[in-house]
């Protein structure tokens, strides 16, 4: 899979008023756009866990004219210019855990975080009785595919082929990040090996989707790439 676009935003502990993002994909949000593209809603809890028990990679392709990703702060208000003699617009308006408007006319300022000028290569491992219908659902999707937000819209083909090696991935990658002027920055390994880079610990395996979300903990390490990794020839 390959996710570029202007915007990308992946949050893994957001919440209320404030939306941060990662500066790399989530795997409940790849898990997410997965399902997205197979028109599958609600709890998804066998599904769920014949995929998220799989191995997964991201490497990350900064374009060569400034390899540091730039962070977009966005603010807004919500609920404004909403009109509250109409019974349905008033729907709308954010309520207080009471359930009466804030003090605030029901209007509160939110703030959001997007990567910019980033691109990633997934490699994501299937099992056998999955792999064909994971693969239709991403050429064809049953529901618009967006990478994190609604807003965030990709803009090149995500299904990028599917591979019986990760060697073969990283190879395809490898020379789509050439053919677009990208270079590798950094990969994260589904894995704790210390020796290898910085580890974190994400709590973004999903267990259970729909209205009541539950996710489990894993371990990354993230590997810094060698200078001039992406330029192959």
């Amino acid at each position: 899979m390959w996710l570029e676009g202007p915007l990308q935003s992946w949050g893994v502990n957001s919440k209320y008023g404030r939306r941060d993002t990662l500066q790399f994909p989530t795997k409940s949000g790849i898990l997410g756009i997965i399902l997205c593209a197979m028109g599958k809603g609600g709890e998804q809890k066998e599904l769920l866990s014949s995929l998220s028990c799989t191995d997964l990679q991201v490497d990350c392709f900064t374009s060569e004219s400034y390899k540091l990703s730039m962070t977009l702060e966005d603010f807004h208000m919500v609920g404004a210019n909403f009109d509250e003699s109409d019974p349905w617009e008033t729907l709308f308006v954010p309520k207080k855990s009471d359930g009466k408007k804030s003090t605030i006319g029901g209007k509160k300022l939110t703030y959001r975080y997007y990567i910019q000028n980033m691109a990633f290569a997934v490699y994501l491992e299937v099992q056998d009785v999955l792999v064909n219908e994971v693969c239709e659902s991403l050429k064809n999707p049953v529901w618009p595919i967006f990478l994190g937000r609604k807003s965030c819209v990709p803009s090149e083909l995500i299904f990028q082929g599917k591979f019986s090696s990760k060697d073969e991935c990283i190879r395809t990658a490898n020379n789509i990040a050439y053919g677009k002027e990208r270079i590798k920055s950094f990969s994260v390994l589904q894995e704790d090996d210390s020796t290898k880079g910085d580890v974190l610990s994400l709590s973004d395996v999903p267990v259970q989707f729909g209205e009541h979300k539950k996710y489990k903990e894993r371990y990354v390490t993230i590997v810094k790439a060698e200078e001039n990794a992406g330029n192959i020839s």
